[in-house]
């Protein structure tokens, strides 16, 4: 018959054949902890939001879920870029007038013309079209010619004119002798002068096509295309200059009106 016994001396359980087995309270605190395990299982189940478990050895601790931070983010106070307060860039004055543009000067000449004082943009529109052609550089043997004609008194006194004006290069294309010959010849000065006048102040938008009535009482006919303006053959280096009594277009060729 097999039976335990208990050594007291080492609280060891021996069978009848006197080999040990397991204490007692061995088994009792091994049942526990698998008892515990068990629990933990079903714990975090149950719970998997509201709790979370760390076990340590057989005893548990259970720390609640911190919850989500519900407050408002703070605003971001930083300075929003700040707006380019550097000055606009110059207007290109070679590219054709915009509608909105019409006002303004425009064409490639317009860059030969001085930045500043006699014969710029801003003085010229100061002054009378006959004086404001006479301090111009670029358009000095327009100023010469009319001088002669004695037309400089008839052209600062009209109230809105548009001149259509010979730059120096458009005069040096002429023969000298032609041009020796116009001078001598007063009347003929003045009617070739008087074709490059208009009454009334003109507007880049009006030369875009059509014709326009000059003061020597012949026709000009005027177009643009593709950015570019003619009256008659010569085109517009610098249009839209305003002078205090009219408007100037300065152009690359002396026109010649008909017979």
């Amino acid at each position: 018959m097999i039976y335990e016994q208990i050594d007291e001396a080492g609280g060891i359980r021996l069978n009848g054949s006197g080999r040990p087995i397991r204490p007692i309270k061995e088994i009792i605190v091994r049942k526990k902890s698998l008892l515990a395990s068990a629990l933990a299982a079903v714990a975090l189940a149950a719970f998997p939001v509201a709790a979370q478990a760390t076990v340590t050895g057989s005893a548990f601790a259970f720390s609640p879920t911190p919850e989500p931070d519900m407050s408002e983010p703070s605003e971001n106070t930083s300075s929003p870029p700040s707006e380019n307060m550097s000055s606009p860039p110059s207007e290109n004055m070679s590219s054709p007038p915009t509608e909105e543009g019409a006002a303004k000067p425009f064409g490639p000449g317009c860059t030969a013309l001085p930045p500043s004082g006699p014969g710029s943009l801003a003085e010229m529109a100061k002054e009378k079209v006959a004086d404001a052609v006479a301090q111009n550089p670029k358009l000095s043997q327009l100023a010469d010619a009319i001088k002669e004609s004695g037309l400089g008194e008839t052209l600062n006194s009209a109230q809105g004119v548009t001149v259509f004006a010979p730059n120096d290069d458009a005069f040096s294309q002429v023969p000298q002798e032609a041009r020796d010959k116009l001078k001598a010849d007063k009347a003929q000065l003045k009617k070739v002068l008087t074709y490059h006048v208009v009454s009334g102040r003109v507007t880049p938008r009006e030369l875009k096509s059509g014709t326009l009535e000059t003061l020597e009482g012949g026709k000009l006919t005027v177009k643009e295309e593709n950015g570019e303006y003619t009256v008659n053959d010569a085109k517009i280096v610098c249009g839209n200059i305003p002078t205090a009594n009219a408007v100037v277009y300065v152009i690359d060729k002396v026109l010649i009106p008909p017979q």
